[in-house]
């Protein structure tokens, strides 16, 4: 293969892993009936003038499975960090408890389950069609590259290349949402 008209599967492989970040980030937001500290990274409280988040205003914990506590550090904050985790839509009852908010996970229904499981999917394919767009774009640098003099065997090597990585990210899309549905679904 030619250094002149290398491929950066390097830049590929980052954007692919950028979609698979993103599809984790998704997946963390769902609420699978089982306490995480990630279920209140994007509430946003207005602390000082700003908008802050939740985890910055306090210390988050898992202490149980079905248990989420924040113990807010400035008592003043409070009443505001309960508003916003009411208002945020996760659909969860604050409990007060002094500077202590707690956050009960109520279980879910099967039909609720269900639900989620094809918003995952969703998700997972919108996953798959960002890998796919990054794909499309290294074989068009490769069409590009077989314009300027490529070989036709470094074309078909760099080909292979991207579908390869593109196999690989696919696949890795699949079994977090086969992982991602299994929790979701489990009772």
């Amino acid at each position: 293969m030619s250094d002149d008209l290398e491929i950066d599967t390097d830049d590929l492989e980052r954007r692919m892993n950028g979609a698979m970040d993103s599809l984790r980030q998704e997946f963390a937001s769902l609420r699978t009936g089982r306490a995480s500290a990630s279920m209140v990274e994007p509430i946003m409280v207005d602390a000082y003038g700003s908008m802050t988040p939740l985890n910055q205003i306090g210390t988050v914990n898992v202490p149980e499975p079905r248990m989420v506590t924040i113990n807010v550090w400035d008592k003043a904050l409070v009443g505001r960090a309960e508003k916003a985790i009411r208002e945020s839509g996760l659909g969860i009852n604050p409990q007060l408890n002094g500077t202590i908010i707690m956050l009960p996970i109520p279980e879910l229904n099967e039909e609720r389950r269900r639900e989620l499981t094809k918003v995952a999917a969703q998700y997972a394919e919108n996953a798959r069609v960002a890998i796919r767009n990054v794909r499309r774009d290294g074989m068009d640098k490769i069409k590009k590259a077989k314009a300027a003099g490529m070989s036709e065997d470094d074309q078909k090597l760099w080909e292979d290349e991207v579908q390869s990585l593109t196999n690989r990210m696919i696949a890795r899309v699949d079994q977090s949402l086969e992982t991602k549905q299994a929790e979701i679904m489990q009772v």
